[in-house]
């Protein structure tokens, strides 16, 4: 009786396990405002590789010599592979400029789609052509 009772609370723990992930990922509705697109130029100031999803940030500069730092929310780093990125494919110091939508709590976060460097090149943000991802 004892054993059954560990193997029930072992699967249940199991379960809740695979579960959490689901709990730590979020859609693009639920963060950000699809109505609300962003296009701002600046100096790359920090990229990161990490799960669920990569980020890189932006240092802006108003009119008036102000800097504000963006956090722009990119796929995750497999898609972003399988799309033609390289860890290199943004570096800090980089200017670019970015489109994409505000996070619906109005920090300076957003959902970046398109990333286009000082020379022109196109970086994709991991989505797919319908939402600003590369054209095939």
């Amino acid at each position: 009786m004892r054993k059954a009772k560990l193997g029930v609370v072992a699967a249940g723990f199991g379960l809740f396990l695979s579960v959490v992930p689901v709990w730590a990922h979020h859609s693009f509705a639920a963060e950000y405002d699809q109505g609300k697109p962003i296009k701002v130029s600046g100096s790359v100031s920090k990229v990161e590789w990490t799960n669920p999803h990569a980020r890189f940030y932006v240092d802006v500069k108003d009119e008036n010599g102000k800097v504000t730092n963006w956090n722009f929310e990119l796929g995750s780093p497999n898609v972003l592979i399988r799309q033609g990125w390289r860890r290199t494919s943004l570096k800090e110091g980089d200017q670019v400029t970015v489109e994409g939508y505000l996070a619906k709590d109005g920090s300076n976060l957003a959902n970046a789609r398109r990333v286009t460097l000082a020379d022109g090149r196109k970086v994709f943000a991991g989505s797919p052509e319908s939402e600003g991802g590369p054209a095939k």
